[in-house]
């Protein structure tokens, strides 16, 4: 029997486009609480959970690195910003231009992502043909 990790950059992909989908969302959202009261924004952190899921070693390569990250450790999930604090007088700290900013960036983001998934298996569908 004989053992692959021939799909860990696909997995680690489709993690990566179902957080930066996540976050899409959350801004979305954030929009449309602009005028809600008290609203905090909230928003999604992928970057920092694949950074330590790989880790720091300078020695090793990525692919390396790849093939062994534990695919449960990269959920993430939704946090509210406290730390964005809003001098409205409605205490809402969502500003409207931050988040169209940030829209526009992760979709360019989600088209890459699914763009480099798309690639993989074309080339194992290549490779597979041969």
């Amino acid at each position: 029997m004989f053992s692959t990790n021939v799909f860990s950059y696909i997995n680690v992909l489709n993690k990566a486009a179902d957080a930066s989908w996540l976050r899409e969302q959350t801004i979305v959202n954030n929009l449309a609480n602009v005028n809600t009261p008290e609203y905090k924004r909230k928003d999604v952190d992928f970057q920092s959970v694949l950074r330590r899921e790989l880790g720091d070693m300078k020695y090793i390569t990525l692919d390396s690195k790849v093939d062994h990250v534990d695919l449960d450790r990269l959920n993430v999930s939704t946090y509210y910003d406290h730390a964005n604090y809003s001098y409205r007088m409605d205490k809402n700290n969502v500003d409207v231009d931050t988040e169209n900013v940030e829209l526009a960036s992760e979709k360019i983001r989600y088209d890459a992502l699914t763009d480099c998934m798309t690639q993989e298996f074309s080339r194992l569908r290549t490779a597979m043909s041969k």
